[in-house]
């Protein structure tokens, strides 16, 4: 059981970000996310916000125990042989802590608005297992490699994302939850073991909110191993933190 939080970089200057990622930290937080987007998520586009990777090229020097990583990384805005180089320096520069999470996008407008390509799902979720292919290529033949075998999170709840995940991931994120979440979860087992792999290789991840006694307990049911909390600025509370920190300790 891992708990992990979102820090949102939006509407806040990067010292609160910093600030957030370190207090976070000293909390015992396992895992520290941001998010690859361009804007603010919400109607209101126009606060503040940063940019995903230079953010944690910076958390690299700046925390020194929890993995770090975004939650997700977009495919379709970086070349994934680029990303993966940049995953292999933030690696190192960590320390060993990144992990690398990777998502097909959702975001047409913003997409645009920076001049990329949107293509439909369908699209989307073939680029993505091109440009999984192709990290992992990358990552074997980069000089130095990587400081470990750098964990990949696939963001994924439809049957063909699914069965990427089954092949390329170390942990996979979903949207679901109760009976849905069971149903892919089951999903993704059957995958695995269509490809030889054992489904218990695969940590199952999700945001989660309330109360961790009622939700956490049901998530953890149905297989759920790290429970992200997300934090917004410009304040970024780490009250809901502390109870799904406090639960894991009492739980372990």
């Amino acid at each position: 059981m891992r708990v992990a939080i979102q820090i949102a970089p939006e509407r806040a200057g990067y010292a609160a970000i910093r600030r957030a990622a370190s207090a976070a930290e000293a909390l015992g937080v396992d895992a520290i996310f941001n998010w690859d987007h361009f804007f603010p998520l919400g109607k209101d586009r126009s606060g503040q916000h940063f940019e995903c990777w230079t953010t944690l090229g910076a958390w690299a020097e700046s925390t020194g125990r929890a993995e770090i990583g975004a939650l997700v990384s977009c495919v379709a805005y970086r070349n994934p042989d680029l990303l993966a180089d940049m995953a292999r320096t933030v690696d190192h520069i960590s320390g060993g802590r990144l992990i690398l999470g990777i998502g097909a996008g959702f975001r047409d407008w913003e997409a645009a608005e920076y001049g990329y390509e949107f293509g439909s799902p369908a699209q989307r979720v073939r680029e993505m297992g091109e440009a999984l292919r192709r990290i992992e290529s990358r990552l074997a033949r980069l000089n130095p490699p990587p400081t470990r075998r750098i964990p990949i999170l696939v963001a994924a709840d439809g049957p063909r994302a699914l069965r990427l995940a089954a092949r390329h991931a170390q942990i996979w994120h979903t949207f679901a939850d109760g009976e849905a979440l069971s149903r892919k979860s089951g999903q993704l087992d059957d995958f695995c073991r269509e490809l030889g792999r054992d489904p218990g290789e695969i940590e199952r991840s999700s945001f989660v909110e309330g109360d961790p006694e009622v939700v956490g307990a049901e998530l953890l049911r149905r297989g759920v191993g790290m429970f992200t909390v997300i934090a917004r600025g410009p304040d970024y509370d780490l009250g809901g933190l502390r109870r799904w920190l406090a639960w894991r300790d009492d739980y372990s």
